[in-house]
């Protein structure tokens, strides 16, 4: 018997998580653990779950996660925001001997998870970090060029653009929130550096990119953790970027704008005699927002693109290499007043992609669209190691491959 506990299963990940494994077939038993146990019985009958499966979670209670972990053979954590949240789960389920899976795109709590790879070796178990679209499928595309395609990566530039999906939870908008407020890494010049979104250093990465099938964007620096792993593993890498866009734009500008505001501090105000946390209100105001925004961009369904330029070296020639997944869903209207052209055919593959960080569809990794190589032009990322019992980022190992190898934390 194999059991899978998907911890915030009733997410807007945490559900197609579920989804995803039901339909696979891969695990015998799925237990679907969330704070809103109602709404997680709900989805056990949807899907024709026992009653058992249901599991009510409070994730910041050791004691609860160890109930609601118990008797897994893996946990799927899908909690955020991950930043919050991902370490003190991490602990907990390597406190209970369990393997571990989840779709963290938080650099710094990617930062927290990794300096868990000794008590993950000491426990025996394997846990696998940061296993969405980017990081994730990101990651192996890149790492697929690193061995199959190139002697040598020398540069990685990974876009990302997504919008539309039916549902949006508070966590992704504080992730947002956070990723913007921070210092974001980046790899430049063969260096380590940090970048603001709101000042010079950030604005000087910003880029207009063809997403085909979807538009074309303006993107900013984002703080995904493939610009700190990906160095650590590719010998010679002299740049690895990671960019992007939140759909439509105006959407996306709705949430810079609160944070410019100093709209999204934590600390609690005196409103009416009452306390009252502005990072709460900036949430709950963003996602009231969302579909009047999306309405008035045209945006209708789910669509997105991850794409990927990396840039090396082969049999003493320069070559570039574009990818992308496949795509669906119509341009909207935002991607005109952004310089899009709704007609025009662009250099790759358009892909879907659900979030920045969110799960990727079953066939995510089948058909990961068109590899276009362009020679004569100049500037790589993918990674290696990580064993059983360690935690490693997911350009690492293929998932596949680390579910059979040694223990420890791995990630891209």
């Amino acid at each position: 018997m194999s059991r899978i506990t998907v911890l915030g299963g009733c997410g807007v990940v945490g559900s197609i998580a579920v989804e995803t494994l039901v339909t696979s077939g891969v695990f015998s038993e799925i237990a679907i653990a969330d704070a809103k146990i109602d709404q997680a019985r709900k989805m056990a009958a949807k899907w024709g779950l026992p009653k058992s499966a249901a599991v009510e979670l409070d994730a910041e209670d050791a004691g609860s996660l160890k109930r609601a972990v118990s008797g897994s053979s893996v946990v799927l954590n899908c909690v955020g925001p991950f930043y919050r949240h991902a370490a003190f789960i991490m602990k907990a389920v390597i406190k209970a001997g369990i393997d571990y899976v989840d779709v963290c795109d938080d650099m710094d709590a990617t930062e927290a998870l990794l300096a868990l790879d000794g008590e993950a070796r000491k426990a025996g178990i394997r846990a696998l970090i940061g296993m969405g679209s980017s990081p994730g499928v990101a990651n192996l595309l890149i790492r697929f060029c690193a061995e199959s395609l190139l002697d040598r990566v020398e540069s990685v530039d990974i876009y990302h653009a997504h919008g539309g999906e039916k549902a949006e939870g508070p966590a992704v908008v504080k992730h947002r929130i956070h990723s913007m407020e921070m210092d974001i890494p980046m790899f430049l010049n063969g260096k380590m550096t940090t970048v603001r979104l709101f000042e010079k250093s950030g604005e000087a990465l910003e880029e207009e990119v063809d997403f085909r099938d979807v538009g074309r964007y303006r993107c900013y620096g984002y703080p995904h953790p493939e610009t700190i792993t990906l160095p650590r593993y590719l010998k010679g890498v002299r740049r690895v970027t990671n960019l992007g866009l939140v759909l439509p734009p105006s959407y996306a500008e709705l949430i810079k704008d609160m944070v410019r505001l100093g709209a999204t501090s934590e600390t609690p105000l005196q409103l009416q005699g009452r306390k009252t946390i502005p990072l709460e209100f900036a949430v709950a105001f963003i996602l009231s927002r969302r579909k009047a925004l999306m309405d008035e961009a045209g945006l209708d369904q789910p669509q997105g693109c991850l794409k990927i330029v990396v840039k090396g070296r082969k049999n003493g020639e320069t070559n570039s290499y574009v990818l992308a997944g496949p795509g669906d869903g119509r341009r909207h209207r935002d991607s005109r007043s952004t310089g899009g052209d709704p007609d025009g055919e662009r250099e790759d593959q358009g892909a879907r992609d659900q979030s920045a960080g969110g799960l990727p569809q079953p066939d995510g990794l089948r058909g990961t669209g068109q590899v276009q190589r362009e020679a004569g032009e100049e500037e790589g990322p993918a990674h290696r190691g990580g064993a059983r019992g360690q935690v490693r980022p997911v350009e690492d190992h293929g998932a596949a491959n680390l579910v059979e190898s040694e223990r420890g934390i791995g990630s891209t």
